[in-house]
C-alpha cells in the first residue's frame, strides 16, 4: 500500500500558477510593511491558492512485479572448439541454480546459434527479438554464456536501449593460441586456359608455446601433386589459380598445425573460381544455299557465346558465265587466311553440304585433318546427297578423320529419326523431348545418306537402322557426321517440327569440349555438408566410387542410376572441407560446407569485441576457467569435467551505480508492480476549506478592530 498527495487545480494549471504568484506577491508586500495582521493576511491568500489547488490524498494498491534477468547461451560452431559447449553447459546449471536463489528474479534462457548464410554469431539479433517481448521497466540485465567472439555486436550500444546492465561470462581460456590463412583477394573467375592470382596471409593469436615465424603452406590441385611453400607470419603469399576447364576450378591451402594450437579447422582454405570460355569461333561453310543453310545460320547466331564466320558459296569456279569477277560476291573467299594462317583460331569447322568444287585446294583440307588429329580441333559435316557421290567430302584427305564411309546410295522415303541404345545414354542425345525408341513424338524427314559407320559412336538412325547421326573422337580433336540435310523441317515446325535448337546445340557444344557433355565424366556439387556426386558413362554400370573426406577418411560410395548412362547418389560428410571424388581415371572436387566461415576465422576466446556495449550498460566480463589447455585434444576432453568453473557471486541491487566487482556481478533491482486499487481522499475542498478560510478572514477582521 502507498502513500501520496496530488494536485487537481479547480481552475486551469497556467491560470492556477498566475493565481498563486499574485498571491506570492501579495504576501510579501504585507509581510514587508511589517503592519498588524500581516501573518493572517498571508494566511488568507495561502489558504485561498491551497483552495484552489484542491489537494488529494491517494492511497494506492499495488502489486509488486518480478525482475527478469534474461541469459543469452552462445551454440555457435566456435564453441564446439575445446569442450567450450560442455563448459558453457556447466555454466549454464551453476548460473540457474544461483538465480533461482534470487528472490522476485525471473529467468529467460535465450539460446543462439551462428547467422545464417554463414553470417557469424548472432547473439544480439537474438537478444533483440527476446526484448520485444519484456517491458524494459522489469529488465535486470542479460548475462550471455560465449567465447566472446560476437560478430553482430551494435556499433552504437546506446542503440541497444538496455536500461540494464550486460555482464559476458566467458567459456574460453585465458592464453589461448590459435593460427589461422586469411584470404586477402582472390579471383571469383578466370578464362580458360588462363592464370590469375590469389593473395592470403598467415596470422597468429596469443603467444604460441615455442613457436618460431616460420610456417609450411601445403596447395592442392585437381590433377596436380601438391606443393609446398614456406612463408613466415604475416607475410603476403601470392597463389596462382589454373583454370584448366570451364566450372568450378578448386585450389585448397592448407597450414601445417602447430603443438598447442587451439583447433586446426582454420588452417584451411578453399578458393573456388568459375572458369568461363571466351567467344567459341565457328567457321560455318555452306557448299550451296538450300532451304536448311539458314537454320545453321540463325541456331549459331544466336547462341551469345559463339562468334561465327559464315561463307555460303553461291557460284563454283568452274562455271563460266562471262560474270565480272567484282559481281560474283561482296569479298574473296578468304582460303588461305581461314585454312592456312587463322585454322587454329577456330574452335569448330562446319561443313553444310559441301562438297569438292575447286574452292578449297587439297592442301587445306588435309590442314583441316591435321587441325583435328594433332591440334584438338572439331569438325561437323552436315551431308547432303553430294556425300554419296564422286564429289563427296570423304575422297579428300577428311577421310582420315571420317567416322562412316559412304555406299554411294540415297535413301529418299519418309522416315522418324530414332535414338540407338548408345544415344540413350548419350549427353548429346539422352532425354530429347519427345524421343521414344519406337514412336518418337516428332516430324519426318525424307532423305538419308546410306553410310557404314566404321568407328565412333552411332547416335540416331534411320531406315532400316542405318546410322544418321555419328560421333567420333579422332586424335585429340572430334567429329560429328550428320547424314541428312533434312534437319531444317524440325526447325520449320513440319509435322509438328522436333528437337532441332537442343539437339544441334548439344552436338555443338560436345565438338567444343564442354565438360557437361562429355561422355565419361563424374562430378561433385556441395550444398552444406550434403555432397552430390554424379556420373556419366556409356557404359551399362559403373563401379563404386572412392569418396575422400577432409579429414583424410575413405569410403566406396554406391551411386544410383536416374536415367539410361547417369548415376547420381547424394552423401552427408561429417565436416566441411575439400571432397575428393575418384572413380577410375575421373577425380572431382567438391567444398563442402563453409570451410571459410566467419565463425571460424577468429576463435581465440576475448572480451574486446564486448567491452563497448560492458562498459556502457555497466556490465562486466568474467574468466570462469584458468589458462589454455596443453597436450592433446582428447587429454583436454578428460580433464575438462575436473575443470573447476568460477563463476561470479550475483546480486539484485535497488540504486547502485556501481554493478560489477572482483567476483561478483550485480543485476538491477526494477522495482516495477502493477496497480490493483486507488483511493483519494480530498484535503482542502468543500465545507472544510471554506470553514477555514472564514476562520482566517474572522480572526483578521478581528485583529484589525483591535
Amino acid at each position: 500500500m502507498s502513500w501520496s498527495i496530488d494536485f487537481a487545480p479547480q481552475i486551469p494549471w497556467p491560470l492556477f500558477w498566475a493565481v498563486a504568484g499574485l498571491a506570492l506577491l501579495l504576501g510579501l508586500i504585507v509581510l514587508l510593511r511589517a503592519r498588524p495582521g500581516a501573518l493572517l493576511r498571508a494566511g488568507v491568500l495561502a489558504a485561498l491558492v491551497a483552495a484552489l489547488a484542491n489537494p488529494t490524498l491517494k492511497q494506492e494498491e499495488r502489486e509488486p512485479l518480478s525482475n527478469i534477468a534474461v541469459v543469452v547461451v552462445d551454440k555457435s560452431p566456435s564453441q564446439r572448439i575445446d569442450s567450450r559447449d560442455r563448459r558453457t553447459e556447466r555454466m549454464r546449471a551453476l548460473l540457474e541454480k544461483r538465480l533461482a536463489a534470487i528472490k522476485g528474479l525471473e529467468v529467460r534462457i535465450l539460446e543462439a546459434a551462428g547467422g545464417p548464410d554463414d553470417d557469424g554469431t548472432r547473439l544480439f539479433a537474438a537478444l533483440e527479438s527476446a526484448l520485444a517481448t519484456i517491458p524494459s521497466n522489469r529488465l535486470a540485465g542479460v548475462i550471455m554464456l560465449t567465447d566472446g567472439q560476437v560478430h553482430d555486436v551494435p556499433k552504437s550500444p546506446a542503440a541497444l536501449g538496455i536500461g540494464a546492465p550486460v555482464h559476458v561470462l566467458l567459456s574460453g581460456r585465458k592464453g589461448e593460441f590459435d593460427r589461422r590463412i586469411k584470404v586477402l583477394r582472390a579471383p571469383r573467375y578466370g578464362i580458360v586456359g588462363s592464370r590469375r592470382e590469389a593473395e592470403i596471409v598467415v596470422e597468429q593469436s596469443g603467444r604460441a608455446p615455442r613457436a618460431g615465424r616460420a610456417v609450411t603452406l601445403r596447395i592442392r590441385r585437381q590433377g596436380k601433386p601438391d606443393k609446398r611453400i614456406a612463408t613466415r607470419i604475416g607475410e603476403r603469399v601470392r597463389v596462382p589459380i589454373d583454370f584448366p576447364h570451364a566450372g568450378n576450378n578448386i585450389v585448397e591451402i592448407e597450414l601445417e598445425a602447430h603443438p598447442g594450437e587451439l583447433t586446426k579447422s582454420n588452417n584451411r582454405v578453399v578458393l573456388a573460381a568459375e572458369g568461363v570460355r571466351e567467344n567459341l569461333r565457328v567457321l560455318l561453310v555452306s557448299g550451296e544455299p538450300h532451304a536448311g543453310e539458314r537454320t545453321w545460320r540463325n541456331l549459331l547466331k544466336s547462341d551469345a557465346a559463339v562468334d561465327l564466320v559464315h561463307f555460303t558459296i553461291l557460284r563454283p569456279p568452274e562455271k563460266q558465265d562471262g560474270t565480272p569477277i567484282h559481281q560474283l560476291s561482296l569479298i574473296a573467299f578468304p582460303t588461305r587466311e581461314l585454312f592456312s594462317e587463322k585454322l587454329n583460331d577456330f574452335d569448330l569447322i562446319i561443313f553444310d553440304r559441301y562438297r569438292r568444287r575447286g574452292v578449297l585446294p587439297i592442301l587445306y583440307l588435309d590442314n583441316i585433318s591435321r587441325y583435328v588429329e594433332e591440334r584438338g580441333g572439331a569438325v561437323l559435316v552436315a551431308a547432303g546427297k553430294e556425300y554419296a557421290n564422286q564429289l563427296s567430302l570423304y575422297r579428300t584427305p577428311l577421310s582420315h578423320i571420317l567416322p562412316a564411309v559412304p555406299t554411294g546410295r540415297l535413301i529418299e522415303r519418309p522416315y522418324k529419326p530414332r535414338i540407338t541404345e548408345a544415344g540413350r545414354r548419350h549427353p548429346v542425345t539422352r532425354g530429347l523431348p519427345g524421343a521414344s525408341t519406337k514412336n518418337p513424338a516428332w516430324g519426318r524427314w525424307f532423305r538419308l545418306i546410306e553410310a557404314d559407320a566404321e568407328s565412333g559412336e552411332v547416335l540416331m538412325q534411320g531406315p532400316d537402322n542405318r546410322p544418321l547421326l555419328v560421333l567420333d573422337r579422332r586424335g585429340k580433336g572430334r567429329v560429328a557426321l550428320l547424314l541428312s540435310d533434312h534437319a531444317w523441317l524440325w526447325a520449320r515446325g513440319y509435322e509438328g517440327g522436333g528437337p532441332y535448337n537442343p539437339l544441334l546445340r548439344r552436338l555443338a557444344h560436345w565438338l567444343m569440349k564442354e565438360p557437361d557433355l562429355e561422355e565419361e565424366f563424374l562430378s561433385a556439387k556441395a550444398k552444406g555438408l550434403a555432397v552430390t556426386i554424379e556420373r556419366r558413362s556409356m557404359k551399362e554400370t559403373v563401379d563404386p566410387v572412392t569418396l575422400t573426406e577432409p579429414d583424410g577418411s575413405k569410403r566406396e560410395v554406391l551411386l544410383e542410376q536416374v536415367a539410361p548412362g547417369l548415376w547420381r547418389k547424394t552423401i552427408t560428410v561429417g565436416a566441411p572441407g575439400l571432397v575428393r571424388v575418384q572413380s577410375g581415371k575421373l577425380t572431382a572436387l567438391a567444398n563442402a560446407g563453409a570451410s571459410n566461415a566467419l565463425e571460424m576465422r577468429e576463435v581465440v576466446a576475448t572480451e574486446k569485441l564486448l567491452r563497448p556495449v560492458l562498459e556502457a550498460t555497466g556490465g562486466g566480463a568474467f574468466w570462469t576457467v584458468g589458462g589454455a589447455a596443453r597436450g592433446s585434444d582428447a587429454t583436454a576432453a578428460q580433464g575438462e569435467a575436473a575443470t573447476p568453473i568460477r563463476m561470479p557471486r550475483i546480486s539484485l541491487l535497488r540504486s547502485a551505480k556501481i554493478l560489477h566487482g572482483s567476483g561478483w556481478l550485480g543485476l538491477k533491482d526494477r522495482g516495477a508492480y502493477v496497480t490493483r486499487g486507488i483511493r483519494l481522499i480530498p484535503l482542502f475542498t468543500g465545507f472544510v476549506a471554506l470553514a477555514v478560510l472564514l476562520a482566517l478572514l474572522s480572526l483578521t477582521w478581528w485583529r484589525e478592530g483591535r
